[in-house]
């Protein structure tokens, strides 16, 4: 039986929005936090005192941590000490845990889908920050499980990578799209209803969830831009060859862990958008 009263950090992201959404709609008792917007679930989660005083207030038995910074000065607190206090804060009270990582904790020169057992190796400043969270959430609370997934699109409203492609469809901005980096975009809904089911377990340690699709960010904004009514015919391309830093080329994860725990498969963007 799922527990009853579940706590999302970053509840008005895209994706803890959409689990809040969901849970709610589940028979949750849902208590989605936020930092920018004023209210009583608004949290700073790099401030333990503040961390401490929600737990006491929602008393959750589950815990979602979605709430995290891509960049800016305020990243790397947010996402090592914020995930640190909030696994501690769960820890305390006997929650259960599911913090939410990337993809991009690999250095993507694998040639191969990632496993569980790979040892991360993060090329970028943000992919460095969510390995160093995973290694405090770990040692505050190791019965946490902590989800690594890829790109977010789909849902009630446009992810920053769909807002970004279609901005540039558009005309809005000039960007192009690498050819030679490989992810595994995941449809926010069924990442959201995989990070709900794995809330019943009691599944510990790494764990990938990710679209069933390897594809580049070209690819990708091609299929997005047909989705959305657009030509695709002015998407530039490039590579990230001789990029300093150098950045990972193919994160693909592989899914099979999760695929026997939770008994389902997530489909692929192209399986989604390209029907």
């Amino acid at each position: 039986m799922s527990p009853a009263r579940l706590l999302v950090t970053g509840g008005s992201g895209h994706l803890g929005g959409e689990v809040v959404r969901r849970a709610d709609g589940a028979g949750w008792e849902v208590t989605g936090t936020s930092y920018r917007t004023p209210g009583p679930a608004r949290v700073d989660v790099r401030d333990a005192g503040a961390v401490e005083a929600l737990f006491a207030d929602a008393a959750p038995d589950c815990v979602i941590h979605t709430a995290y910074l891509q960049d800016g000065p305020d990243a790397w607190a947010t996402n090592v000490d914020g995930s640190a206090n909030v696994a501690a804060a769960a820890a305390a009270r006997g929650a259960r845990l599911i913090h939410v990582s990337t993809d991009l904790v690999f250095d993507g020169r694998a040639g191969r889908p990632y496993t569980e057992t790979d040892e991360p190796n993060p090329l970028l400043e943000y992919g460095r920050s969510k390995a160093a969270a995973e290694t405090a959430v770990a040692e505050r609370h190791p019965n946490a499980a902590m989800v690594r997934t890829s790109l977010i699109y789909g849902g009630e409203g446009l992810s920053g990578h769909e807002r970004r492609i279609l901005d540039v469809v558009d005309g809005r901005a000039d960007l192009a799209f690498f050819i030679d980096e490989l992810r595994c975009p995941v449809h926010v809904a069924d990442l959201a209803d995989a990070l709900l089911a794995l809330a019943g377990t009691a599944y510990a340690g790494p764990l990938h969830l990710a679209g069933a699709d390897g594809v580049s960010r070209y690819e990708m904004a091609c299929l997005v831009a047909t989705a959305n009514g657009r030509e695709t015919a002015h998407l530039r391309t490039t590579t990230s060859a001789g990029i300093v830093p150098e950045r990972p080329r193919d994160c693909r994860l592989d899914c099979s862990r999760a695929a026997a725990l939770l008994g389902v498969r997530l489909p692929g963007i192209r399986e989604i958008l390209g029907n």
